[in-house]
């Protein structure tokens, strides 16, 4: 699997173990604290040596894909990332792989005015072309301790007077929990059939009221505000130089305000992000949850 150190792979991994599977995982930061000590072994995620990538998943029966980019970064773009998976495919093909479980996204479209989205829609169809069965789970927001919507959200209720809301806040998106997300990928990688799934919980919530909520259950009087998108970003950049990271993207901002993180099907998830609030009250928000350093700057060889 990628990513089993960052934050959906590691969920995913822990349930692998617990069901007796050995899990090998392909990282680009090999030099980090191996968390599962000897129970994972580790192996270099190079994009860059194809036959070593082929190498590094030979013996493997199922690849379990977290690999993508948030932002572009550096000479790390969404084109970069997706030749880079494309390149993993075929890897995974070349190394007998039979089948493939992937984290997309909802709503992605080929035609999308978002590289983030628009990415996706080339991967899930480079997987569907591929001669390994696939199970593709679409997830939105993703939601748990180490989360960064959720948690920066209630960073930022936390310590300013105002809350910036983009637009109207009407949008809406269905949350998923961590470890539900693991669950329904870890089931999708034990059958045989090709799937396509949306990954949401049971709770649909607009942007306006998702914020209020958090707001209520750590006792922020943050007052909220409405603002346009431009200004949201342009506020947005500004914590961002102060955090050092990248807070907002245009991508999660656009895509918000186009409903795409939400789905036309029944929830998957069970678990409501109300209950875990009202469980992790005290600790969400407490910290600043980086992107950067998680991915770019933490134990980096």
């Amino acid at each position: 699997m990628t990513g089993a150190f960052g934050y959906t792979g590691k969920y995913i991994a822990q349930r692998l173990l617990a069901m007796g599977e050995r899990v090998r995982t392909l990282t680009g930061h090999p030099h980090r604290p191996n968390p599962f000590g000897g129970r994972v072994s580790v192996a270099p995620l190079s994009f860059d040596d194809q036959e070593a990538l082929t190498e590094s998943l030979r013996g493997a029966t199922t690849l379990y894909n977290t690999y993508w980019v948030r932002f572009a970064h550096g000479q790390v773009t969404f084109d970069k990332a997706v030749e880079n998976t494309r390149r993993l495919i075929k890897a995974a093909e070349e190394a007998g792989v039979g089948r493939i479980v992937h984290v997309s996204i909802t709503n992605p479209s080929e035609a999308s005015p978002f590289p983030y989205f628009r990415g996706k829609a080339l991967l899930e169809k480079a997987i569907a072309e591929s001669s390994m069965s696939y199970a593709i789970i679409r997830p939105t927001v993703i939601f748990g301790s180490e989360g960064i919507l959720i948690n920066n959200i209630a960073w930022l209720l936390h310590r300013f007077p105002v809350f910036a809301i983009p637009g109207s806040g009407d949008y809406r998106l269905q949350p998923i929990y961590v470890q539900d997300m693991a669950e329904i990928a870890v089931s999708a990688g034990h059958k045989s059939e090709n799937i396509l799934m949306d990954a949401v919980g049971p709770e649909t919530y607009t942007f306006d009221d998702l914020v209020r909520l958090i707001a209520a259950r750590l006792g922020s009087q943050a007052r909220l505000i409405h603002v346009g998108p431009a200004l949201a970003l342009l506020l947005s950049g500004l914590i961002g130089l102060v955090v050092n990271d990248v807070v907002l993207t245009r991508d999660e901002v656009g895509g918000l305000m186009a409903n795409l993180l939400v789905s036309g099907g029944p929830p998957i998830g069970s678990t409501r992000l109300s209950d875990w609030l009202d469980r992790n009250a005290a600790t969400v928000g407490s910290r600043y949850a980086s992107e950067l350093k998680l991915h770019y700057r933490r134990n980096q060889s």
